[in-house]
């Protein structure tokens, strides 16, 4: 017992630097994991804040994914024309809705909280990067707990470059988001 006490400095000091790492390793892995199949769903959100994401989200409803779409976290001077083609525009323009409000992931939680009680919608897939998904899977499950939430990850640009510098620095700083989201930090839970 005396001996497991000694070793508890070294374990902390050797241990947990390897066990942050070999957890860096598996995020990276899982981030890059190509989308799989999906149920149909009543609606589809996407997050915006990076490329391929709302374009694979209009891919999904033109293929009759699901009967909605919310576009969350849209720039104020953003408008459904300057976002789909003219056909697009005809076809799917009443089912789409432009979420205004949501500047963080928490705020897309939020805003996708409303439109899901506003459509009575009870399962949805979630279209964001890759590197982002397990935070905004964690934020949507904690304000959306009856509704059943798929995946459905993009890789974008810099994910095909993971040795540069930029690349390692976005996804070490979405694992610490991630982390710290985990643990609690910056939640806030909705009344």
């Amino acid at each position: 017992m005396r001996r497991l006490v000694k070793l508890a400095p070294a374990f902390a000091f050797l241990g947990l630097p390897l066990l942050f790492l070999c957890g860096f390793g598996w995020f990276v892995h899982d981030a890059l994991r190509p989308a799989g199949p999906l149920p149909h769903t009543q609606g589809i959100v996407a997050l915006t804040g990076g490329a391929g994401r709302v374009e694979t989200s209009l891919r999904l409803l033109e293929q009759g994914q699901a009967q909605w779409l919310l576009i969350s976290g849209v720039a104020p001077q953003a408008s459904q024309q300057a976002l789909l083609l003219p056909e697009q525009e005809k076809k799917l323009g009443g089912r789409i809705t432009l979420g205004y409000q949501a500047r963080s992931t928490i705020g897309n939680a939020e805003e996708t909280a409303a439109w899901v009680a506003d459509n009575h919608i009870s399962s949805l897939v979630v279209v964001t990067a890759g590197y982002h998904m397990r935070r905004a899977m964690l934020e949507l499950g904690r304000t959306l707990p009856d509704v059943a939430l798929y995946a459905y990850p993009v890789t974008p640009p810099a994910m095909r470059h993971l040795t540069q510098r930029s690349t390692l620095r976005l996804l070490m700083t979405e694992y610490l988001k991630w982390l710290g989201a985990l643990a609690g930090f910056a939640h806030k839970p909705t009344a």
